[in-house]
């Protein structure tokens, strides 16, 4: 990274450390970003998209049949983006399974995101977005991974350099530096007053902007990709733009992820914020609409068993709520069902065995004892979006 790759509209400075390298110090927010009538629409389109989706989730029954589903698909496809894998099936199965041996370590991984994720919607309620918490979510994340007490120091900020780049490269081949580790904390201080702060511009839009500026500061060692991303989700839910935390952008951004690092690295070479904020918009009314979609999908298939309860002869009284469950986890231990609700093992074993009769479940595992069972049906539906990304709209100018 060099000077002379920044111009003068760049909403930062590029300038040499101490050490000898170049670092990469943004701008508080907000810039100056021209509204006209396209980017209007745009904005208009994206909070209609939204705010079916926050009408949607106010009318479920029961929230969890999607928030689970979606914070995984979310956990998967955000860590995906740093190149760390796990399936949706893995994943539920880490969570249902009663096993003692570690897990793949990717799947670990991904898994703390959820943990994360849903750690930090539950604080909202005490604690708005902040430094503080930003390092709890941090902490989380990086609980018992590889490397995480030694290396990757989980909750706190880095007091060393980092920097991006491909696989493999040192500092002074890096694509981007960000601030030298003594500039963090000012830096997120003034992230921090604008995300609190009376500012005029659109939530969505100010979501956009937080994202870039929470990225370009990259104050952890580690994650710092998964936490930027997970905080829109936060920023949206605290300002009341959704009812239920059902968006999640990771799946736009890893469909188009040239387009993500692309557009994030020509702001802070070029000031193009106005190609990144379009770019953020148009993924916001995408995920919004297939959130949309698939909320319909899951409901009808939730609504087509909740039938069998009601026409069906000497129904197992905990048939219900293993129903539930299944639409929030598609795996499920009868032994580890039995002790997490209180309920002897013969009653969720008639409760399983119904929903077997009835086509919903199948044994996964093969085992005579520790068996898991599996509902392959909602397991697909949670795992595949509903609509592609429309070609003929280029996602960035």
């Amino acid at each position: 990274m060099h000077p002379n790759q920044f111009s003068a509209n760049s909403p930062g400075s590029c300038r040499k450390t101490l050490e000898g390298y170049f670092a990469y110090t943004p701008e508080p927010l907000p810039p100056d970003i021209p509204l006209d009538w396209k980017l209007i629409g745009l904005i208009s389109e994206a909070d209609q998209a939204l705010g079916e989706l926050s009408g949607a989730g106010q009318l479920l029954p029961n929230p969890h049949l999607l928030i689970q589903p979606y914070l995984r698909r979310e956990a998967i496809l955000s860590s995906r983006i740093e190149d760390t894998h796990a399936d949706m099936e893995q994943l539920a199965l880490f969570e249902e399974e009663d096993d003692e041996d570690d897990p793949v370590p990717d799947v670990r991984e991904v898994a703390n995101y959820v943990w994360a994720l849903g750690y930090g919607l539950h604080r909202l309620a005490k604690l708005p977005i902040s430094t503080r918490l930003i390092k709890e979510l941090h902490e989380i994340l990086l609980k018992d991974v590889r490397g995480g007490e030694s290396v990757k120091t989980p909750g706190e900020f880095r007091r060393s350099q980092n920097w991006i780049g491909p696989k493999g490269c040192t500092l002074a081949g890096a694509t981007f530096v960000p601030p030298p580790h003594h500039e963090i904390d000012q830096c997120l201080g003034d992230l921090e007053n604008f995300i609190h702060g009376d500012h005029p511009e659109p939530a969505l839009v100010k979501a956009a902007l937080i994202h870039y500026q929470f990225e370009v500061i990259h104050p952890f060692l580690d994650g710092n990709g998964r936490i930027g991303r997970l905080l829109i989700t936060l920023y949206l839910c605290q300002q009341r733009c959704l009812s239920q935390p059902l968006l999640y952008l990771s799946g736009f951004f890893d469909e188009t992820r040239d387009d993500y690092y692309r557009l994030l690295l020509a702001v802070s070479q070029k000031g193009a914020w106005r190609d990144w904020v379009e770019y953020f918009l148009r993924g916001v009314r995408l995920q919004a609409q297939r959130a949309c979609l698939d909320t319909q999908k899951i409901l009808e298939r939730y609504e087509y068993y909740q039938g069998k309860l009601k026409e069906g002869k000497r129904v197992p009284q905990e048939a219900a709520r293993i129903l539930a469950h299944i639409f929030a986890n598609p795996f499920i231990s009868i032994a580890r069902h039995s002790k997490r609700v209180g309920v002897s093992y013969q009653l969720a074993q008639r409760a399983v065995e119904f929903w077997i009769e009835n086509g919903l479940l199948k044994e996964a595992t093969g085992k005579r004892r520790n068996r898991l069972f599996i509902a392959r049906e909602v397991l697909k539906i949670m795992d595949s979006p509903s609509l592609p990304i429309n070609v003929n709209e280029p996602p960035s100018a």
